[in-house]
């Protein structure tokens, strides 16, 4: 009887030791998540091992940002692309707008953000030319903080323009002729407004790509170079 305790006891050992190593391996392994889904960002971490923990809506607003993605949380399983994944260009176009009317002398801005492009028609009380050129560099280095670098930005502060830019706004990317409509309000913003200084040496005002070999634009939707070279 006695023989029969002790190795119970020995086995119930073995099965917590073994049990708190799996967790272990389980936490520590880099192919096995233990959150579900595929983000893992700074607010689940908190609900996690912190669930008491409170914040106000203003402890939030200076909080910094954070998120870790991953493919899967189980190894070798690719996730897929989906829709949830995609970006939100009205939620652009409104971050951006929000930003863009923080600049001195903006005092309203229409943005417009297409898969490829974003155009901003804003009011500004800048007249003289240089003044205008200042206001443009800032409102197009807003907008290209926001969106992915393969955008690109163009900008007018001709008012009369920001209705153009929000016709534009019931289309979407199957809609026919959006390319030529976009083509044609691009050109007319490019001729009456600056757009303020080159992004570098290998990118126009507009954020094109530069050939620099051929000195123009290595692609057909570089509005900026085209017209320039009289395509456009």
């Amino acid at each position: 009887m006695q023989k029969r305790l002790i190795a119970a006891a020995l086995l119930g050992t073995a099965l917590l030791t073994a049990c708190g190593t799996n967790n272990k391996n389980v936490a520590e392994s880099p192919g096995i998540y233990k959150h579900s889904g595929n983000t893992i960002n700074k607010q689940n971490d908190e609900d996690l091992y912190n669930p008491e923990k409170v914040n106000t809506q203003s402890e939030k607003e200076k909080e910094f940002g954070f998120v870790r993605q991953v493919k899967s949380p189980v190894p070798n399983k690719n996730v897929n692309f989906n829709q949830n994944n995609a970006m939100n260009r009205e939620k652009v176009a409104k971050s951006i707008s929000n930003m863009l009317v923080t600049i001195p002398n903006v005092h309203d801005a229409s943005v417009l953000v297409t898969d490829e492009e974003v155009l901003v028609a804003y009011r500004t009380d800048a007249k003289d030319k240089k003044d205008r050129f200042e206001v443009a560099d800032q409102v197009k280095k807003t907008a290209m903080s926001v969106v992915p670098r393969w955008f690109h930005v163009y900008v007018t502060d001709d008012t009369s323009l920001r209705q153009d830019v929000k016709n534009i706004a019931y289309m979407d990317s199957n809609s026919q002729n959006k390319e030529e409509t976009i083509k044609g309000l691009v050109k007319r913003m490019l001729s009456r407004s600056p757009q303020g200084r080159k992004v570098n040496d290998g990118e126009n005002p507009n954020g094109e790509v530069i050939n620099k070999h051929k000195n123009k634009a290595e692609d057909q939707d570089e509005y900026r170079e085209r017209m320039d070279n009289g395509n456009l």
